[in-house]
């Protein structure tokens, strides 16, 4: 069972069909919305501060997400992505958008609605990533726009899929 912990009188609320791995934590001031999927090792510290997630959030194995003290938050959108060890830390990502794996998005980083975080990207603290962009590189840099109907079809197919895959976990 994952271990959900309440800390400084907050208890993280979670939502109406969410799959929590065996080995996932998340601690304090989160909230999670429905038809979400929180994998294997990933860590939700919403102790220092808020921590949101919309609907069909799928945050990957290993992924961590956490906050500044008193200084900033993380707040995802619906249908975001967050790839496997990704670290999203107070930053804000809007709806469909897709974090690669290993991607590092820091404090007051803004990305946009369905932009994508190449795999292994550094976005600094602050960043604003344009709407349907794809950001690549340490640190991450503009790399080029993508069609909306496109991205938004890849970045929902794979919220959706994850949906999908949390489903086999609810079989057992």
């Amino acid at each position: 069972m994952a271990i959900i912990k309440s800390v400084r009188g907050f208890t993280p609320e979670i939502g109406d069909n969410t799959f929590l791995a065996e080995t996932a934590v998340v601690i304090g001031d989160v909230v999670i919305g429905k038809d979400c999927s929180i994998w294997y090792g990933a860590v939700l510290r919403g102790d220092v501060n808020s921590i949101r997630l919309g609907n069909r959030v799928n945050v990957q194995d290993g992924a961590v997400i956490h906050t500044l003290y008193e200084k900033s938050v993380s707040i995802l959108g619906n249908d975001v992505s967050v790839g496997h060890n990704a670290i999203i830390h107070g930053a804000k990502i809007e709806n469909g958008a897709l974090i690669g794996m290993g991607a590092i998005v820091l404090d007051h980083a803004m990305v946009g609605e369905g932009a994508i975080i190449a795999a292994g990207a550094l976005v600094l603290s602050g960043t604003q990533v344009e709407p349907g962009s794809i950001y690549a590189g340490v640190p991450a840099k503009f790399v080029k726009k993508v069609d909306p109907g496109q991205s938004k079809e890849i970045n929902q197919k794979i919220a959706a899929n994850y949906l999908m895959y949390s489903s086999w976990y609810n079989e057992l």
